[in-house]
C-alpha cells in the first residue's frame, strides 16, 4: 500500500514527517549497536532498514536497492545492474578507512555525497543518505550528539550549500580525482551548529 502526494498533498507531508521521526528512532537504535560492534555493523542491513523507514506507505520498493533506471535532475545515477557492486565498494570504503581516517566529517561526507551520487533507491534516497552520514557522525563521537536540531535536519532546512556541495564533489569525481572537502566543511559547520544549542 502507498500513498500518493498527487492524492493528497498535506497528508502525504504527514506521512512523511511521521517516516521521518520513525526512521530517526531506528537511526538511534542503530547507533546503539555500532557504538557496540563497531563499524561493521554499517551494512546494507542497516540502509536498507534505514530507508524502508524513511518512505513507509508512501512508495512501494522501500527498503531495497532499484532494480530500474532512474533520473535526478541532471545527474543520470549508475545503471541498477551495477548498484549492488556499487554499494559494497562504498560500504568497503567506509570500512577499510575508518580506524585510518581520525577527520571527524570526511567519512560521512563520503557517504552523502556517494550514496547520491548512487542512488541506490527507487525513493528516499537523500533522506538515507542524511541518515547514513548521521550515523557515521554519531558512531564516530561514541553515541547521539546532543542538540535539539540535528544535522540531517539543518541539511533539510538550508540545502543550497549542501546541493552546492554535492555538486563540488560531483565535479571532482569526474575530472578523475577523489575530493569531499567541501562537503566535510559544511557538514562540521552544521554540526557545530548542533552541538551548540
Amino acid at each position: 500500500m502507498s500513498l500518493r502526494e498527487k492524492e493528497n498533498p498535506k497528508f502525504f507531508a504527514r506521512i512523511q514527517e511521521q517516516n521521518l521521526l520513525r526512521q530517526y528512532d531506528l537511526l538511534a537504535n542503530c547507533v546503539e549497536i555500532g557504538c557496540n560492534k563497531g563499524i561493521e555493523s554499517f551494512d546494507k542491513y542497516t540502509l536498507w532498514s534505514l530507508n524502508g523507514a524513511a518512505v513507509a506507505n508512501i512508495a512501494q520498493f522501500g527498503g531495497r536497492f532499484r532494480e530500474q533506471p532512474i533520473y535526478v535532475g541532471n545527474h543520470i545515477p549508475p545503471h541498477f545492474k551495477d548498484v549492488p557492486n556499487l554499494m559494497d565498494q562504498f560500504l568497503s570504503v567506509i570500512h577499510e578507512n575508518w580506524d585510518i581516517m581520525d577527520h571527524p566529517t570526511i567519512l560521512p561526507a563520503y557517504a552523502l555525497w556517494r550514496m547520491n551520487w548512487i542512488h541506490p533507491f527507487v525513493e528516499g534516497n537523500g533522506r538515507t543518505a542524511r541518515a547514513a552520514c548521521y550515523y557515521l557522525i554519531c558512531l564516530r563521537n561514541g553515541g547521539l550528539l546532543p542538540g535539539n536540531k540535528i544535522v540531517p535536519e539543518r541539511i533539510r532546512e538550508n540545502r543550497q550549500p549542501y546541493y552546492d556541495a554535492l555538486k563540488e564533489a560531483d565535479e571532482n569525481w569526474a575530472e578523475g580525482h577523489f575530493d569531499v572537502s567541501a562537503l566535510a566543511e559544511y557538514l562540521q559547520d552544521i554540526l557545530k551548529a548542533q552541538l551548540s544549542e
